[in-house]
């Protein structure tokens, strides 16, 4: 399971909003089964806002549609009894898609961020046991962000800084599983979407190839760290093992409506030009383009990188091999263009975050 830390909060939004914005005027719906805990985020709150309260999912949908045109935001923690925060907030989703919805939980794993995420429009996620200034900067946030809801560009920024921030996280922490590939994904990503800006790459495929690049090993997490750690050569039946980790990546995000488009790129980043590769023995232009992209990025990091089992090559070298696999392993006209690059991709390689603001799509659509 993946250990996703909780930074999920989004930038506040409180510098954009009248300083005479009051508050104490929104009402905010809190729902968690347990009682004392109950009382707690009451007393959180007390004195800032009209505060109403359930004590399960089936219970605040029947105030929530009362008081549908009263309630602002909705506090929900996540276990409890009858119905799940998730299920609760996706049903509320439907009743009153413009209320702000913060969820609690003691879990962090990718299947309630996942579902959070898509299906209940969430502002926020917070991990238990939560800070009372942290939750409650949060639900400050979450009003402001309530005041704004008529400015739809301030709204979508809001929800791709959300999106870009768990995709982020995600990959991150899958990187941490292997010591070895520390930022690998961050590298590849970069290094496909300074490829792909170089071929004039039209705006909205640069956002899927950037999203694809972070998510493309993300299969990993199934693959046991015996195998994914292991110091020297893999036998044959690890290596089938290794070989599953695009097939699982898919699988991992097929039903995340978000990233349709991007799962063809994630899914084929090991398929070969001549057709050798896996997991369906693509070849040629039957490679999605995205995958074509980060193929080259994710070899080159792969070569410039210390593993467990051997050293990094050095930067000629890496590009060297590039060159030679043109047209066997690697789109020709791709592989050409970045041996072209070269200097570009030497200069992102010593300094990653620096060019990762540079060139990165999702960053821009959010600063």
């Amino acid at each position: 399971m993946l250990n996703v830390k909780n930074d999920f909060f989004l930038n506040s939004v409180g510098d954009l909003i009248s300083a005479t914005s009051m508050h104490n005027e929104h009402t905010i719906l809190i729902v968690d089964d347990e009682i004392n805990n109950l009382q707690l985020l009451k007393r959180t709150f007390r004195g800032k806002y009209h505060i109403l309260t359930a004590s399960n999912g089936l219970e605040a949908l029947e105030i929530l549609k009362e008081h549908i045109n009263e309630i602002s935001l909705i506090v929900s923690d996540h276990k409890m009894p009858i119905m799940e925060g998730t299920k609760f907030l996706e049903e509320a989703n439907i009743i009153a898609p413009d209320v702000i919805k913060i969820l609690l939980t003691g879990y962090s794993d990718i299947e309630i961020i996942t579902d959070a995420v898509n299906k209940c429009n969430l502002f926020q996620y917070v991990l238990k046991p939560f800070n009372p200034e942290e939750l409650q900067e949060a639900v400050r946030n979450g009003i402001d962000k309530f005041d704004l809801a008529s400015s739809k560009s301030l709204i979508l920024k809001d929800l791709k800084e959300l999106f870009y921030k768990t995709i982020k996280s995600i990959a991150s922490a899958l990187d941490a599983k292997d010591p070895y590939t520390h930022g690998h994904s961050m590298r590849v990503t970069l290094y496909s979407i300074i490829l792909a800006k170089e071929l004039n790459v039209p705006e909205d495929q640069l956002e899927f190839i950037e999203t694809a690049g972070l998510l493309h090993d993300i299969g990993k997490i199934a693959i046991p760290e015996s195998i994914l750690c292991k110091p020297g050569k893999l036998t044959d039946d690890e290596f089938m093992v290794m070989k599953s980790h695009p097939i699982n990546s898919e699988k991992l995000i097929a039903s995340i409506k978000k990233l349709h488009e991007v799962s063809p790129g994630v899914k084929h980043h090991h398929e070969r030009w001549d057709g050798k590769g896996y997991p369906d023995n693509l070849a040629g232009e039957d490679i999605p383009f995205a995958a074509r992209v980060i193929a080259i990025a994710d070899t080159y990091d792969a070569m410039t990188s210390t593993r467990s089992y051997r050293k990094a090559l050095d930067h000629d070298v890496a590009i060297a091999e590039i060159a030679r696999c043109a047209g066997a392993q690697f789109d020709p006209n791709l592989a050409k263009k970045f041996v072209e690059i070269e200097g570009i991709i030497k200069a992102a390689k010593d300094n990653p975050e620096e060019y990762y603001m540079k060139y990165s799509t999702l960053y821009k659509e959010i600063n």
